[in-house]
């Protein structure tokens, strides 16, 4: 195994039940899916039951060539049921106590841990202690600097997540992903509501050290913050099939650009394009056009 060289995204992996029938997904799998796809060494850490959405989910990942750590264990697979709004934006309902709740820390996570260049985790995955003491443990055991990438995207999901699991994560993290609604939402949390959104930015940046802030705004754009600078690339307009993973795959395109040696201006607008392309796709995993991939070599 490579040392520091893997690319790793932690916590949910699920169905997704859209309208037109269930979709693969959670974040932190789509995240891994979409790395694997630019050439790096990903890595999807979670659980599923034994059950028969669980072989299927193990199956996807072995057809789509993500190397995976997936854990089978003693609770169902983990479901959500989509409702998609009129423009598209997915509503979800979230089962509970299910396998990727139970994340269990293993030897072999530890060994990956101390290998991993990358990690991706939300708060989603945090609800349940069993699955946040493993995502934390997983985090404490990777190197820091050496050009380490601890991403947290928020991902907050319907009120699963509180101001300590968000403080925890935010002073662990390097690197903050996040939407403005969410940034709203944790504003009003931690007292400051009152000011723009790129001033609110500013002080997550200062306040936990990190070295990039990633905001975005839907079709209002997308901006990179990093101490002293910014970076706004505008959302161009595509037809939306639908907007789930476009996050995650905006984060896994940027992140690998960013190893690639690209300029932070240069995965910006990459991350942009991936994100875009994905939302005119069905479902969080499609397949990115060579156009696309080859602007990462």
């Amino acid at each position: 195994m490579d040392k520091n060289n893997y690319v790793v995204g932690i916590g949910e992996v699920l169905w997704d039940i859209l309208p037109e029938g269930k979709k693969i997904g959670g974040a932190p799998a789509n995240f891994a899916y979409h790395v694997s796809q630019f050439g790096l060494q990903s890595r999807m850490v979670s659980a599923v039951g034994h059950d028969k959405l669980g072989a299927e989910i193990l199956e996807i990942f072995k057809d789509k060539g993500v190397d995976n750590l997936i854990e089978t264990v003693e609770y169902p697979t983990g479901i959500v049921q989509v409702q998609l709004d009129d423009e598209g934006v997915p509503h979800y309902d979230i089962k509970e106590n299910v396998a990727w709740d139970n994340l269990p820390f293993t030897e072999k996570l530890m060994h990956l841990a101390e290998h991993t260049r990358v990690i991706c985790f939300g708060s989603l995955a945090q609800r349940n202690i069993v699955s946040r003491t493993t995502i934390n443990a997983f985090l404490d055991a990777m190197e820091d600097g050496n050009g380490q990438y601890k991403i947290f995207d928020v991902n907050l999901r319907q009120g699963f997540y509180t101001r300590e699991i968000l403080c925890d994560s935010l002073e662990r993290c390097n690197m903050l992903k996040i939407n403005d609604e969410e940034l709203v939402t944790i504003s009003r949390m931690f007292g400051y509501p009152g000011i723009d959104l790129q001033d609110k930015c500013w002080i997550l940046l200062a306040k936990y050290k990190l070295e990039m802030l990633i905001l975005t705004c839907g079709i209002n754009g997308s901006y990179v913050f990093t101490p002293g600078n910014i970076s706004f690339v505008e959302t161009p307009k595509v037809e939306v099939a639908d907007t789930v993973g476009a996050g995650d795959s905006f984060t896994a395109a940027f992140i690998a650009a960013i190893l690639r040696g690209k300029t932070i201006r240069e995965a910006h607008r990459l991350a942009v394009d991936v994100s875009a392309y994905v939302c005119t796709q069905n479902g969080a995993m499609p397949k990115l056009p060579e156009t696309l991939l080859e602007k990462n070599f």
